[in-house]
């Protein structure tokens, strides 16, 4: 059975949208394109973690607008400062999750209709792992159906206030695990959660009993609704 994984970069307030550059996606009136740039591609660390993300067999999980950034850059970023990455990018299959259509004009590109059931299904088969990269409302999509098994997060040293986010409200509740963890000088935080069952929950110091006052407490939440 194939395993999914998120890979995204995120702001330390989670959002994700445009962090490569101002044109990527400006919707919303988002004005803060290319804020990864805040971590230069020298950090050691970003380099490494980003090696081991995409050192490892994937095929690419996209959705409709992610495909369409990546569609118009990496079939021409061979040879460039990026060259592995392009093409590893360029060679592997790439899913598209789209409801309206998109022109599939990058080599190895598949459509996906229904995304959560396609990804159910490509789950059920032998391969490499299925790996997202941007694309938020289909990871929302995953999230929310169960089908994420894995989570490896680059979170930046900057707070954007405003964009499209990892989360949203609809994502299933699961328990995650914390399997690796590195940090870099520049303020970078990369780590890898894998799930871990259901969401365990309990009394902090639990044992004793109630107090009179937190008793009446509750009493008042009751009534307030």
């Amino acid at each position: 059975m194939r395993k999914v994984i998120v890979g995204a970069m995120v702001s330390m307030d989670g959002v994700m949208q445009a962090p490569g550059g101002p044109d990527e996606d400006p919707t919303g009136g988002f004005r803060f394109g290319g804020w990864t740039a805040s971590v230069p591609d020298t950090d050691p660390v970003f380099g490494k973690e980003l090696g081991k993300l995409f050192g490892e067999p994937f095929e690419l999980l996209l959705g409709r607008r992610t495909y369409e950034i990546f569609a118009a850059y990496w079939p021409d970023a061979e040879g460039g400062a990026y060259d592995a990455i392009a093409g590893t990018f360029n060679r592997t299959t790439k899913y598209v999750a789209t409801r309206r259509g998109v022109e599939l004009t990058w080599k190895g590109s598949v459509a996906l209709g229904d995304a959560t059931k396609d990804v159910a299904r490509l789950k059920q088969k032998d391969g490499p792992v299925l790996l997202t990269q941007g694309s938020t409302e289909l990871v929302h999509s995953l999230l929310a159906a169960g089908l994420v098994d894995e989570i490896r997060v680059f979170t930046f040293p900057v707070l954007l206030g405003k964009g499209k986010r990892l989360f949203d409200a609809t994502s299933e509740p699961r328990a995650f695990k914390l399997t690796h963890s590195a940090v870099s000088p520049n303020g970078l935080v990369a780590a890898t959660y894998v799930r871990d069952g259901e969401v365990k929950t309990g009394t902090v110091g639990g044992g004793q009993e109630p107090t009179p006052a937190e008793l009446a407490r509750r009493e008042k939440l009751k009534r307030e609704g």
